[in-house]
């Protein structure tokens, strides 16, 4: 084919070629630019819901970390007032075992030995008390009689207790014995 159009149109016809070219190429980096743009965004949006998510469970998860070391210093506390309690309770009963100890020595003959000293405290609504039970040794019966009377005199000591087998033997007796003290 011939072209017969003079070189100023032609090189016009090229120039607007050129443009259109320009255009189209300027117009495909703005549609690539627009579309990196929404993607980065889209991208964007979603860190943000997932740091947010991720951000919700960690608060979630702080709470109950919270929570159960509150419960555990709870129980701990509780664990701890009630054996100040306890403590606080035994202390206002004041019981002087070294006072009782001093009557249970001063009632036994100087021929007796003792063996075995056991004490339980018992808290009633009414009194306090204490069981003392005392075993030991002494050589002869009267003795141990002699024992008996010292702490039935003993205003403190009620509910004297002697077993018939401690007077079964008339020598060489081990006895027990058994009372209540009140506090």
């Amino acid at each position: 084919m011939i072209n017969l159009l003079p070189p100023e149109e032609k090189e016009n016809f090229l120039l607007e070629k050129k443009k259109r070219i320009i255009i189209i190429l300027w117009a495909l980096v703005l549609f690539f630019l627009v579309c990196l743009i929404l993607i980065l965004f889209s991208i964007k949006i979603y860190l943000q819901s997932q740091v947010e998510s991720q951000r919700a469970l960690l608060t979630e998860a702080e709470r109950e970390f919270e929570q159960s070391d509150v419960q555990g210093l709870r129980g701990k506390i509780s664990s701890v007032n009630l054996t100040l309690t306890k403590l606080n309770s035994f202390y206002q009963q004041k019981i002087y075992f070294s006072q009782i100890l001093e009557k249970i020595s001063q009632t036994l003959p100087s021929e007796a030995y003792l063996t075995n000293l056991s004490t339980v405290f018992s808290s009633d609504e009414e009194k306090n008390s204490m069981r003392v039970s005392l075993s030991g040794f002494v050589t002869i019966r009267e003795t141990l009689f002699e024992f008996k009377e010292n702490l039935e005199k003993e205003n403190n000591f009620k509910e004297i207790s002697f077993p018939p087998a401690n007077w079964v033997e008339p020598t060489d007796i081990n006895f027990f014995t058994s009372f209540n003290v009140n506090i």
